[in-house]
Protein backbone atom coordinates (compact mmCIF):
# COMPACT_ATOMS: atom_id res chain seq x y z
CA UNK A 1 0.00 0.00 0.00
CA UNK A 2 2.07 2.84 -1.33
CA UNK A 3 1.37 6.49 -1.84
CA UNK A 4 3.36 8.97 -3.83
CA UNK A 5 2.52 12.59 -3.14
CA UNK A 6 4.28 15.53 -4.76
CA UNK A 7 3.79 19.27 -4.98
CA UNK A 8 5.86 20.53 -7.86
CA UNK A 9 6.24 23.18 -10.54
CA UNK A 10 7.10 20.66 -13.26
CA UNK A 11 4.51 19.05 -15.50
CA UNK A 12 3.82 15.35 -15.01
CA UNK A 13 3.79 12.36 -17.33
CA UNK A 14 0.69 10.16 -17.34
CA UNK A 15 2.50 7.10 -18.63
CA UNK A 16 5.03 6.95 -15.82
CA UNK A 17 2.39 7.65 -13.16
CA UNK A 18 0.16 4.90 -14.58
CA UNK A 19 3.08 2.45 -14.62
CA UNK A 20 3.74 3.17 -10.93
CA UNK A 21 0.09 2.39 -10.18
CA UNK A 22 0.49 -0.97 -11.93
CA UNK A 23 3.78 -2.02 -10.38
CA UNK A 24 4.20 -5.14 -8.23
CA UNK A 25 0.59 -5.55 -7.18
CA UNK A 26 -0.92 -8.38 -9.29
CA UNK A 27 -4.20 -8.25 -7.37
CA UNK A 28 -5.11 -4.88 -8.95
CA UNK A 29 -8.45 -5.05 -10.73
CA UNK A 30 -8.94 -1.36 -11.45
CA UNK A 31 -7.06 1.88 -11.89
CA UNK A 32 -8.93 5.18 -11.87
CA UNK A 33 -7.18 8.42 -12.74
CA UNK A 34 -8.20 12.05 -12.83
CA UNK A 35 -6.32 14.91 -14.44
CA UNK A 36 -7.35 18.50 -13.77
CA UNK A 37 -6.55 21.24 -16.28
CA UNK A 38 -6.45 25.02 -15.99
CA UNK A 39 -9.56 26.48 -17.62
CA UNK A 40 -9.52 29.62 -19.75
CA UNK A 41 -12.85 30.78 -18.31
CA UNK A 42 -14.03 31.18 -14.72
CA UNK A 43 -17.08 32.96 -13.32
CA UNK A 44 -17.80 34.29 -16.80
CA UNK A 45 -14.40 35.94 -17.23
CA UNK A 46 -11.53 34.99 -19.50
CA UNK A 47 -8.56 33.61 -17.59
CA UNK A 48 -5.11 34.20 -19.03
CA UNK A 49 -3.28 32.24 -16.36
CA UNK A 50 -3.30 30.87 -12.85
CA UNK A 51 -0.66 31.21 -10.16
CA UNK A 52 -0.69 28.68 -7.30
CA UNK A 53 1.09 29.11 -3.99
CA UNK A 54 1.42 26.63 -1.16
CA UNK A 55 3.03 26.36 2.23
CA UNK A 56 5.79 23.76 1.84
CA UNK A 57 5.57 21.02 4.41
CA UNK A 58 2.07 21.89 5.57
CA UNK A 59 0.56 21.26 2.14
CA UNK A 60 2.19 17.85 1.77
CA UNK A 61 0.99 16.85 5.26
CA UNK A 62 -2.52 17.90 4.34
CA UNK A 63 -2.42 15.87 1.13
CA UNK A 64 -1.09 12.85 3.04
CA UNK A 65 -3.97 13.18 5.55
CA UNK A 66 -6.49 13.18 2.69
CA UNK A 67 -4.91 10.04 1.19
CA UNK A 68 -4.77 8.38 4.63
CA UNK A 69 -8.47 9.07 5.13
CA UNK A 70 -9.24 7.56 1.72
CA UNK A 71 -7.28 4.46 2.76
CA UNK A 72 -9.37 4.16 5.92
CA UNK A 73 -12.59 4.29 3.90
CA UNK A 74 -11.75 2.00 0.96
CA UNK A 75 -9.43 -0.97 0.40
CA UNK A 76 -7.19 0.78 -2.12
CA UNK A 77 -3.66 -0.16 -3.07
CA UNK A 78 -1.57 2.60 -4.62
CA UNK A 79 -2.22 6.33 -4.80
CA UNK A 80 -0.39 8.77 -7.02
CA UNK A 81 -1.15 12.41 -6.18
CA UNK A 82 0.62 15.24 -7.97
CA UNK A 83 -0.35 18.88 -7.58
CA UNK A 84 1.42 21.63 -9.44
CA UNK A 85 2.20 25.11 -8.15
CA UNK A 86 3.64 28.22 -9.76
CA UNK A 87 2.56 29.90 -12.96
CA UNK A 88 0.23 27.87 -15.17
CA UNK A 89 -1.50 28.67 -18.46
CA UNK A 90 -4.92 27.59 -19.70
CA UNK A 91 -4.93 23.88 -20.66
CA UNK A 92 -1.90 23.16 -18.45
CA UNK A 93 -2.21 20.10 -16.23
CA UNK A 94 -2.67 21.15 -12.62
CA UNK A 95 -3.48 17.97 -10.68
CA UNK A 96 -3.26 14.21 -11.10
CA UNK A 97 -4.91 11.64 -8.86
CA UNK A 98 -4.50 7.95 -9.60
CA UNK A 99 -5.88 5.15 -7.42
CA UNK A 100 -5.53 1.39 -7.82
CA UNK A 101 -7.73 -1.16 -6.08
CA UNK A 102 -9.01 -4.70 -6.46
CA UNK A 103 -12.44 -3.42 -7.48
CA UNK A 104 -13.49 -0.46 -9.61
CA UNK A 105 -16.07 0.86 -7.14
CA UNK A 106 -13.40 1.37 -4.49
CA UNK A 107 -11.00 2.99 -6.98
CA UNK A 108 -13.69 5.37 -8.33
CA UNK A 109 -14.93 6.36 -4.87
CA UNK A 110 -11.45 6.93 -3.44
CA UNK A 111 -10.35 9.00 -6.45
CA UNK A 112 -13.45 11.16 -6.26
CA UNK A 113 -13.11 11.54 -2.48
CA UNK A 114 -9.48 12.65 -2.81
CA UNK A 115 -10.41 15.23 -5.46
CA UNK A 116 -13.37 16.56 -3.47
CA UNK A 117 -11.20 16.97 -0.37
CA UNK A 118 -8.34 18.48 -2.38
CA UNK A 119 -10.71 21.19 -3.60
CA UNK A 120 -11.90 22.08 -0.09
CA UNK A 121 -9.18 21.11 2.40
CA UNK A 122 -5.79 21.33 0.73
CA UNK A 123 -3.93 24.58 1.49
CA UNK A 124 -3.34 26.00 -1.96
CA UNK A 125 -3.83 29.66 -2.80
CA UNK A 126 -4.88 30.37 -6.37
CA UNK A 127 -4.69 33.72 -8.11
CA UNK A 128 -6.01 33.98 -11.62
CA UNK A 129 -5.24 36.64 -14.21
CA UNK A 130 -8.31 38.12 -15.91
CA UNK A 131 -8.75 41.14 -18.21
CA UNK A 132 -10.04 43.06 -15.14
CA UNK A 133 -6.92 42.20 -13.13
CA UNK A 134 -5.73 39.45 -10.83
CA UNK A 135 -8.09 37.89 -8.27
CA UNK A 136 -7.90 35.18 -5.63
CA UNK A 137 -9.97 32.06 -6.21
CA UNK A 138 -11.83 30.32 -3.38
CA UNK A 139 -13.41 26.90 -3.38
CA UNK A 140 -16.91 27.06 -4.87
CA UNK A 141 -20.12 26.18 -3.07
CA UNK A 142 -20.42 23.20 -5.40
CA UNK A 143 -16.98 22.00 -4.21
CA UNK A 144 -18.09 22.19 -0.57
CA UNK A 145 -21.38 20.43 -1.39
CA UNK A 146 -19.48 17.65 -3.16
CA UNK A 147 -17.22 17.18 -0.12
CA UNK A 148 -20.12 17.01 2.34
CA UNK A 149 -21.40 13.76 0.85
CA UNK A 150 -18.35 11.97 2.29
CA UNK A 151 -19.14 12.90 5.90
Amino acid sequence: MTSHIAVQTEDFDHTSLYQRLLSDTPEIGAIVTFTGLVRDLNLGDAVAGLFLEHYPGMTEKSLQAIVDEARQRWPIMRVELIHRVGQLAPADQIVYVGVSASHRGDAFAACEFIMDYLKTRAPFWKREATPEGDRWVDARDSDHQAATRWK
